[in-house]
């Protein structure tokens, strides 16, 4: 399975316009093509980064999947929409994501995930896009895995890791890893603004600590999710 990430930088007169037309007529449109379903609508909260950005995520059941959708829109039946929504934002970049290994979230009956608008609570997620060294990036995912996730199992706070992927071969910037976790506590958001890391979260032995070995860029998007977004709608059903 595939993921779509797709980060619009939408123009802000016309915010309210973009996720209707996506709403109304994208998510039904997309669902239209077999294997694939607009996942979710998110939206970067104001203050945490640049203005009026839109995360959408596609699921894609394969790479057929994939090349029907983008048929569609480079000269079917999606390209004049997709040239509405252009008019409608400054720029859009994609990215194609498989799921790590150790994800818990990798695989999804798209069949399950309605086509057309949901209703849900809003939900808070934080995304970290990672950037490990050159030449270190397997060594990154393993132990992301063995140590990043267990870690954040065992102190079950503030974050839930609910997916993690990596971009796909030749489908974007190749040693890049990308975390998808549901903020679970956001009054703790505060702290983590307003203070430095408490020193024990960064000694050895600790994810802060051990990872610098692996990395030291990474990008956080805070995310709201709008309510009719689909997966957010099956999950509550």
């Amino acid at each position: 399975m595939f993921w779509l990430h797709e980060l619009h930088s939408v123009s802000g007169r016309f915010e309210d316009d973009f996720e209707a037309a996506v709403r109304d007529r994208w998510l039904p449109a997309v669902a239209a093509t077999p294997g694939a379903r607009l996942l979710l609508y998110l939206k970067q909260a104001f203050g945490a980064g640049p203005s009026y950005r839109v995360v959408t995520i596609t699921g894609l059941r394969d790479a057929a999947a994939f090349g029907a959708l983008a048929a569609r829109v480079a000269g079917g039946d999606l390209a004049s929409l997709a040239r509405e929504l252009d008019g409608l934002r400054h720029d859009v970049v994609g990215r194609l994501l498989t799921p790590l290994p150790w994800s818990p979230l990798r695989d999804l009956d798209l069949g399950a995930i309605p086509g057309e608008p949901a209703s849900a609570e809003p939900a808070l997620f934080m995304e970290d896009t990672v950037w490990p060294y050159e030449g270190l990036l397997d060594d990154y995912i393993a132990r992301a895995g063995s140590h990043y996730a267990r870690e954040m199992e065992r102190r079950a706070t503030l974050l839930h890791v609910e997916a993690a992927f990596r971009t796909a071969h030749g489908a974007g910037r190749r040693a890049e890893v990308v975390l998808w976790q549901r903020v679970t506590e956001p009054s703790m958001l505060v702290p983590l603004f307003t203070r430095e890391v408490p020193a024990h979260y960064r000694q050895p032995g600790t994810w802060m600590h051990d990872a610098l070995e692996l990395r030291d860029q990474w990008e956080s998007r805070l995310l709201r999710s709008a309510p009719w977004s689909p997966l957010e709608g099956a999950a509550a059903a």
